[in-house]
């Protein structure tokens, strides 16, 4: 647990110190966000801003894992796994910020391309659990557990690429995405370390000081955005993370924000298409409550108080499951 306070710590200010020349590069470089027509009119004002703060936070988890990791003597296969994962999902969400930027746009890989990609990279720790872990293809609700053989691969790359587009879909307001995510990856760490995954529960507690670190750049009006560059790469490390601790059912309240978030998108989508109509003013359903008359702010912390409700309600639940309860 030290530890874990430590990678906290440390990769919160690594975020800080390398936010500063960065974010000067970006504005030297003219390197800034393209706002969709569609999105609501208070969101013009964002066009413009530094995108692709996703670097310096990916940057800050690595050095700060690495170095929490080699003082607790936890550098093993498992943590060389997760964070090669996270570097494969920073290179494609990178390259999805460089077409949009150097595009002019807000369009960068299609659908399908960034699909793919996700999909590809998720196969790394799907294999490496089913191959490394006895009980690596297994499913566990409580004390129920399942051994899904074959099946799990498709479950697994399901949870990391879902977990992926989920939290990608959150970063739509000015410190949404680094709020919520924060008592996610708190709740991981947790889990992780009292799961006999010490060592993901360390990266865990990195993703989480980095995170808090950047909400100074990000909050409201935000200086940078961390852009598909970090959204991508943050959501597929949190399902990643589920995954090699197998801790998968408590993802849904982990992230729990992130699955009502995708939820309403399914939900206005097949609305629309099949009767014509929209359940929401728009989705995902944060821009709903913006569209509602709540201020930028409010949605923020309201959603940020409902990560913490959420990550609280999976780590009682997984108490109560250790303690032979459920």
């Amino acid at each position: 647990m030290i530890m874990m306070v430590v990678a906290f710590l440390l990769s919160m200010i690594l975020c800080l110190l390398f936010g500063v020349p960065y974010i000067d590069f970006l504005k030297k470089k003219t390197i800034g966000q393209y706002v969709k027509d569609c999105a609501p009119e208070a969101h013009a004002k964002k066009e413009g801003t530094p995108t692709t703060g996703g670097v310096f936070i990916v940057v800050a988890i690595i050095v700060a894992s690495i170095i929490a990791l080699f003082l607790a003597e936890r550098f093993d296969n498992p943590a060389l796994i997760v964070l090669i994962t996270l570097l494969f999902y920073t290179f494609a969400g990178f390259q999805d910020d460089y077409l949009k930027i150097k595009g002019h746009a807000n369009d960068g890989l299609s659908a399908r391309g960034k699909l793919l990609r996700q999909i590809a990279i998720a196969l790394l720790p799907t294999i490496y659990v089913m191959l490394s872990n006895p009980y690596g293809s297994t499913f566990s609700v409580g004390h129920w557990t399942i051994d899904l053989k074959w099946l799990y691969p498709f479950l697994s790359v399901f949870i990391i690429t879902g977990a992926s587009n989920a939290y990608n879909l959150t970063d739509g307001l000015d410190g949404l995405a680094a709020s919520t995510g924060v008592f996610a990856f708190l709740g991981a760490a947790i889990i992780s370390s009292y799961s006999g995954y010490p060592e993901i529960g360390i990266i865990a507690a990195t993703v989480a000081g980095a995170l808090f670190g950047f909400l100074y750049f990000n909050k409201p009006k935000a200086q940078v955005f961390m852009g598909d560059t970090g959204s991508l790469a943050i959501g597929g490390l949190l399902g990643t993370i589920a995954v090699m601790g197998k801790f998968e059912f408590l993802l849904i309240f982990l992230g729990g924000v992130f699955v009502c978030e995708t939820l309403s998108v399914i939900i206005q989508v097949t609305s629309f298409k099949t009767t014509g109509k929209r359940v929401f003013k728009m989705s995902p359903i944060h821009h709903h409550f913006e569209l509602l008359g709540w201020s930028e702010k409010k949605v923020v912390w309201v959603f940020a108080l409902c990560s913490a409700i959420f990550s609280t309600i999976a780590l009682v639940l997984y108490y109560l499951t250790i303690r032979g309860i459920i």
